[in-house]
């Protein structure tokens, strides 16, 4: 999978966890939790939904990986086909 594509995929579910979020107004480099209210519980239904939707599974220890698009999208490129 491109890498594009790749964000393109976390945007959307990173808005189906936050659906007040415009994913038009994400910016790929900062911190969701700085951009909008992304809590720890947000961030466990999002290491969920990657489970589920891309077949990683990411551990606890690694969740800070998945901080930003940027970040997640650096994290699960090598992982992801």
């Amino acid at each position: 999978m491109k890498r594009e594509e790749l964000a393109a995929k976390l945007l959307a579910m990173v808005t189906d966890i936050a659906p007040d979020v415009d994913p038009a107004t994400v910016i790929p480099g900062i911190d969701f939790r700085d951009q909008f209210d992304f809590d720890s519980m947000d961030t466990l239904n999002f290491a969920i939904a990657l489970h589920r939707e891309l077949g990683v599974e990411v551990p606890e220890a690694e969740y800070s990986r998945l901080a930003s698009l940027d970040k997640c999208v650096a994290y699960l490129a090598g992982k992801v086909r």
